[in-house]
């Protein structure tokens, strides 16, 4: 098996096509407090789907040191008082910001949320500095994807203006589970 991970960005904020309205009211919040339970719960919840493993094994003080650094932020989507789904930027390369992680939890799928929240991403990843005054001036917005993500996910960056500047294929690793993790592993909770 192979993964594909495409590269891609944004290098004007001009650029952002904003998404259709969901079919729910969505209130997007910045959770201005670090939390390392609130980012592995969302981290999980989310990816545990579609196979992210890498910050897994990381211990409560790795997530803490990461939510601590200057231009990280996590935004988190909700729904009638629920996470629906959430956002993470990292500014801390100058000039760039990085969507590390962005995504829906799956019973909030298929409501013209992802669009949405993926407009309000860009939005807030080009005006971080306005937030950070010490960073260096937004130049680039960026991200990657890979095969092993939703099915819609590489359409809806394309849809909302970032443009492919890389692609790899390498082969898949050998740890890579048979079947993704969830948001709990041994849960098998229906699809």
């Amino acid at each position: 098996m192979e993964i594909t991970t495409w590269y891609l960005e944004q290098t004007d904020a001009a650029l952002i096509k904003k998404g259709g309205e969901p079919t729910v009211p969505v209130d997007v919040v910045r959770a201005e407090i670090p939390s390392p339970e609130l980012s592995r719960f969302l981290y999980t919840a989310v990816g545990g789907d579609w196979t992210w493993t890498d910050r897994l094994p990381w211990t409560w003080q790795q997530w803490q040191d990461h939510l601590d650094r200057p231009g990280v932020e996590t935004w988190v989507a909700y729904v009638r008082g629920t996470p629906a789904g959430y956002i993470e930027l990292d500014g801390s390369q100058p000039g760039a910001v990085e969507v590390t992680y962005f995504g829906l939890l799956p019973q909030f799928a298929g409501k013209r949320i992802g669009g949405f929240l993926l407009t309000t991403a860009l939005e807030k990843a080009w005006s971080l500095r306005t937030r950070w005054p010490d960073l260096a001036p937004v130049e680039r917005v960026w991200l990657h994807t890979c095969s092993l993500d939703g099915p819609t996910a590489l359409a809806n960056y394309q849809a909302r203006g970032l443009t492919i500047y890389r692609t790899e294929t390498e082969p898949a690793p050998t740890t890579l589970p048979t079947d993704p993790p969830g948001p709990w592993p041994g849960a098998h909770r229906p699809r």
